[in-house]
């Protein structure tokens, strides 16, 4: 595991507001809140720094974690009005910390990012 703030987090070295955990898969609840509700999810075991570094026989952990956040957002009860699930790759994009992870955003009208959001 990496030594970023993310893999502290994963062996319980700093503390964090975990909301969901399998065996792959942690989510917690980010410290700079973006919306009402903005979890982030993580892998577990596989320190992968940006989506670009993702090979194909790792694409299924991509899937695990938008499944993880998918299956909160309905325990939650947020599903039904809407959620928003976003992945950013390197700093330009808004990537801080280098371990794959995927933004779950809800609570409130998070509006379009322009026509291409539509």
């Amino acid at each position: 595991m990496t030594d970023t703030i993310f893999g502290k987090i994963i062996r319980r070295e700093i503390p964090a507001a975990i909301v969901y955990e399998d065996d792959e898969v942690l989510g917690f609840k980010d410290i700079a809140p973006q919306a009402p509700v903005h979890v982030l999810f993580i892998p577990k075991h596989d320190a992968i720094p940006t989506l670009d570094d993702v090979r194909a026989e790792q694409a299924p952990l991509i899937g695990k974690l938008a499944l993880a956040a998918a299956e909160y957002a309905r325990r939650e009860g947020f599903a039904q009005d809407g959620y928003r699930i976003v992945m950013n790759c390197r700093e330009n994009a808004g990537q801080t910390v280098f371990h794959i992870h995927l933004h779950l955003l809800a609570g409130a009208a998070l509006g379009h990012f322009g026509a291409a959001g539509r």
